[in-house]
Parts: structure tokens; C-alpha cells; sequence
């Protein structure tokens, strides 16, 4: 068999339904063998936009998501997309073209080291000198993604080596991996801390999600009757609406959760990895917090500095082990019950939601409403758009809620937003966006109506890089360089050009009716709402001691 119709063959038997890519003269051999294969194949407009789309679709269904490019800049493009999946742990297979092995190291047209390039930003690297290899770099790859800590797996494929013939009986030949070393020897310990605190917290994180140990987490969260607190990938992971969750930690948090997490006598962090968002100066615990922590990744441990206890483990067996071992727990800690019910109650969230220009808190509430609905899903860029989301949006299961986090990547929202709606044909998909993120990919419109993917996009359009502008007026004296979008274009006419539609909103009345208008459209359609730049996402709770939490005029 030619290698390229190899390697789909072997996609497809591992259940690969969707490719993203963008062909070139080095991945011809592969497209060719697509117009015989059961993969359907998303052209997207630009290489980043394949790995994003792959990454939406991982992190909804948890399998590992498939791009293709070809070599050269078609490789270079894909790096963004892939840096991302990598820093969110997100299982792909990332596939880029490269010159024939004849021409490697000579300067080839479009050759570029791929290998080299990627190796940073995904879990492992292959690169094919020999047609026989293939079949192992893909059976391995495929496992390697999704193995322990989740991650993008990389292969470069020399134009000649697809092109070669491979032995029939090497498709299905098994190729074993190595497995992560598990250590479960502190569930003991960690079991007589938890019956001991008087303050515990729960800090609920990606790790959670991606194991599917939503269930298990909640069980144990009740049984101890344990506040939860969420990072901003483990939004979903327990209902927003649980009288235990407290809500997001992080720089645009909830103080009610930040009081609760720096108050602790013990934190039970499951599947986090304790990052300067969620881990600061301002939000660390007393020193004598205890911290017991379950993750996949040994080296995520002892980041928080405190007396520890660490599990490592799929964060599903590790909570099912400690929900063991706590069994006939009795509660000591009503005293911290009834403080946690009043951090619930602290909501102190004051707008105008008739003021014009519109407010996103505005938004926000009406979003709510759409989200309630099983059948929804939401994608976010990066910027104030991703943090009003974090803050107030009530997210209620698991994967509802897709982001990016730790590379903060603006231009993810519409793209992977694509991907979901290829994993959830059915269901209704919205991306909630920016004018700045927005315009790095808008080109994505014409994927989204050439292949049939209607999503809708909610523009919060303030003129403005928001974020950078909020930092600009708040630390350096309204000095704003560089964050005005001047020129912006007129994104209902943009969308009518690539067959898509758009709606104009710029009164606070008009938000509810031209979300529905689009929802129920069924075709892809730009809700383009002007917000207030003036409008701040706060609390704003930076890793600098020495500036004081931001509480703003939405301080819980």
C-alpha cells in the first residue's frame, strides 16, 4: 500500500472521521488518497486554524484531534495552534509535509527543520526516513497523545517516504509505548488530613475534565462537604450552580473564591497545576496550608511550597481512591460551612443593563439564558471577551466550556469553535470574541460556510485591544500605545461577503432578540455588539504584591 493511503487507513481505523488541513506540493500523495478514503478532509484558510480546529475538537470529545499541512511555511503556520494544545494538554496528532530525504539539509524550496521546530511544544516527535517506520510513528503517536499527560505528537512526513510502498502487515502491527509510573502511596496519609482540616478547599482543575472524573470529583466534594473553587480549564468540571462551587480562581476570579483558597488550612488540588493565575502572591495560602495534590505529571509537584502530600495518578482512580479511604468521614468544620454560604451570598455585581453604550456584565446575562440549554456549547478567544466568560458565564457540564488557558492564543475562539460544531453537528455552537482576535482569523468565515458549520459569533466590539488598553489605563497612566483598532471594518458587510450573516447591535434591548435571531438561523452569523472600552473586567488580582487587588465594580 502507498504510504499515504497508509496512514489514512490507519487514521481510520482508529476511528478518525475529520482532518484539518491545508494541502501543498509535499502532502499532494495525501490529498490524493483523501478522494478514496472515508476521512473528510476541512480546508481551512490558514494553517494556525487547523491545529485550533483540531484543538476544539479534542477538547470536546476527548479525542485526539488531526491536522495536516504541508512543508515549509505550511509547518511554521501550524506552530501557534500546536504551542497552544501543548500548554492546555490538549491530545492531537499534527501531521506536516516535508521535502523528499534526498533534499533534506539542502536548502530545499520550503524546507524548514520541523522537526527541531516542534519538538518545544508537543509531547514526542517523529520524522520518517524509512516507509516502514510510518506505520510505527503513527501507532505509537496516537498513543503517546492521549497517555498519561495528554498532548500534541508531531510527524514529518518526506514527500518520498508517502509516496513509497508499505507492507500490508505493518498497519496492523502492535508497537508498545511506556506507560507513566504511578505513585498512590500518599492516599493513606492525605485521607487523615482531609478528616483532620478544619478550612479545606477543593481546587478543581483541566485535569478533572480531561479524565472524565467529573462525577467521582463531586462525590467526594459532597461527602466532605467541601467547597469547590475552579481554575479557569476547569470550568464545567462541577456545576456552577452547586451550592459547594464557589466559582473560578484567578487574575479576573471571584473574591469569594480567592477569600476561601488564601483562608485554607487545606487544599485538595485535583488535576492543576498551580499556575502564577491561580497561584500568586495574593491569593497563596497561610504557611501552614496543607497541600495534598493529584495529577498525572510528577512535575507539576511542589510548586505551591507548603507541606504536601502528592498522588500521582489519573485523577479519576486518584479521587476514587481518596473517596475510599475517607469513607465514614463525619464533618468538623461547620464553622467553615457557614462561611463559605456567605462567600456564595457575597455577589455584589452593580450595572446598568439598560445603559448605553452596552455593558458586558449586559451580555454576559444574556448569554446565561442560551447556555442553560443542553444542547449549546461555547468557545472564547483571549482578552477581556475570555474573562467576562470566566467570571460570569453559569457553565453547568463538562466540555461545555472551551478555551484556551496557560498561552492565552488570541484568534482561538472562531476556529475552534469550527471544530466543535464538526464534533457536535447537532448541537448550537457560539464563540464569544473580540475585535482584535477576531480579525487575526476571520478568514475562517469561508470554512465555516463552504463546509456547512454554522456557529454563531458574538462580537464584542469595543474598537479596542481590550485587555492590553485595560493595563495601559490602569498601571500606566492612560498612556495608550498601539491599542486602538483604528479602521475596523464594518463585520455585518464582512460576513454578508463571505455568505455568512451579521447583526448589527448597539442598544442594550436589542442583545436578547439578535442572539436568538442567530441561533435559530442555522447559518453562520456575526452578532456584532458594541460594548463600553471603558468598562473594566474586575477583580484584577496580579502576581505583584506590591499592587493591591482591582476590585472594580463587579468585586465578587
Amino acid at each position: 500500500m502507498r504510504g499515504s493511503k497508509a496512514l489514512l487507513k490507519m487514521l481510520e481505523d482508529r476511528g478518525v472521521q475529520n482532518i484539518f488541513g491545508y494541502p501543498g506540493a509535499t502532502v499532494i500523495p495525501v490529498y490524493d488518497a483523501f478522494l478514496d478514503s472515508n476521512i473528510r478532509h476541512v480546508l481551512v484558510r490558514h494553517e494556525q486554524c487547523a491545529a485550533h480546529m483540531a484543538d476544539g475538537y479534542a477538547r470536546v470529545t476527548g479525542i485526539p484531534g488531526v491536522c495536516l499541512s504541508t512543508s515549509g511555511p505550511g509547518a511554521t503556520n501550524l506552530v501557534t495552534g500546536i504551542a497552544t494544545a501543548y500548554a492546555d494538554s490538549v491530545p492531537m496528532i499534527a501531521m506536516t509535509g516535508q521535502v523528499g530525504t534526498g533534499a533534506l539539509g539542502a536548502g530545499a524550496f520550503q524546507e524548514v527543520d520541523a522537526y527541531s521546530l516542534m519538538m518545544p511544544v508537543t509531547k514526542h516527535n517523529f520524522r520518517v526516513l524509512d516507509p516502514e517506520r510510518l506505520p510505527h510513528a503513527l501507532a505509537e503517536g496516537w498513543e503517546i497523545c492521549q497517555t498519561g499527560r495528554p498532548g500534541p505528537v508531531h510527524i514529518d512526513l518526506p514527500v518520498d517516504q508517502i509516496n513509497a510502498d508499505i507492507p500490508d502487515d505493518l498497519l496492523k502491527k502492535k508497537w508498545g509505548i511506556k506507560y507513566p509510573i504511578e505513585d498512590t502511596s500518599g492516599i493513606p496519609l492525605a485521607a487523615k488530613w482531609l478528616k483532620a482540616a478544619v478550612r479545606p478547599v477543593m481546587l478543581v482543575g483541566g485535569g478533572v475534565v480531561r479524565s472524565g472524573a467529573w462525577a467521582e470529583t463531586l462525590k467526594l466534594a459532597e461527602l466532605l462537604h467541601i467547597p469547590m473553587i475552579t481554575t479557569l480549564m476547569g470550568l464545567g468540571a462541577v456545576p456552577s450552580e452547586h451550592p459547594l462551587n464557589l466559582g473560578p480562581l484567578g487574575m479576573h476570579g471571584r473574591l469569594g473564591a480567592l477569600d476561601a483558597f488564601s483562608g485554607a488550612d487545606l487544599i485538595l488540588a485535583v488535576g492543576t497545576k498551580f499556575s502564577d493565575r491561580t497561584y500568586s502572591p495574593h491569593t497563596e495560602p497561610s504557611n501552614d496550608c496543607r497541600i495534598i495534590q493529584i495529577d498525572i505529571d510528577s512535575t507539576e509537584f511542589g510548586k505551591a511550597k507548603r507541606q504536601s502530600v502528592n498522588i500521582c495518578c489519573d485523577a479519576k482512580k486518584g479521587v476514587r481512591m481518596l473517596t475510599d479511604a475517607v469513607s465514614g468521614y463525619q464533618n468538623n468544620h461547620q464553622q467553615w460551612d457557614t462561611a463559605v454560604v456567605a462567600l456564595r451570598k457575597r455577589c455584589q455585581c452593580s450595572f446598568d443593563r439598560n445603559e448605553v453604550p452596552i455593558k458586558p456584565q449586559k451580555v454576559m446575562c444574556e448569554l446565561n439564558k442560551i447556555l442553560a440549554r443542553d444542547d449549546t456549547y461555547l468557545t472564547t478567544d483571549v482578552g477581556q471577551n475570555q474573562m467576562w466568560c470566566m467570571h460570569c458565564l453559569d457553565i453547568r457540564r463538562p466540555r461545555q466550556f472551551i478555551t484556551t488557558g496557560s498561552f492565552g492564543t488570541m484568534g482561538f475562539g472562531l476556529p475552534s469553535a469550527l471544530g466543535v460544531k464538526i464534533a457536535k453537528p447537532d448541537a448550537k455552537v457560539l464563540t464569544v470574541v473580540g475585535d482584535g482576535g477576531l480579525q487575526m482569523v476571520i478568514q475562517e468565515l469561508a470554512t465555516s460556510v463552504a463546509e456547512d458549520l454554522p456557529v454563531t459569533v458574538v462580537l464584542l466590539d469595543n474598537g479596542w485591544l481590550g485587555m492590553v488598553r485595560q493595563w495601559q489605563k490602569l498601571f500606566w497612566n492612560k498612556r495608550y500605545s498601539g491599542t486602538k483598532l483604528a479602521a475596523d471594518p464594518d463585520f455585518v458587510k464582512i460576513a454578508e461577503a463571505y455568505g455568512a450573516t451579521g447583526i448589527h447591535v448597539d442598544k442594550p434591548g436589542e442583545v436578547a432578540d439578535a442572539l436568538k435571531q442567530a441561533m435559530e438561523s442555522d447559518r453562520t452569523c456575526i452578532v456584532q455588539i458594541k460594548v463600553d472600552p471603558e468598562e473594566d473586567i474586575t477583580p484584577m488580582v496580579l502576581a505583584d504584591p506590591k499592587i493591591p487587588i482591582i476590585k472594580g465594580s463587579c468585586p465578587y
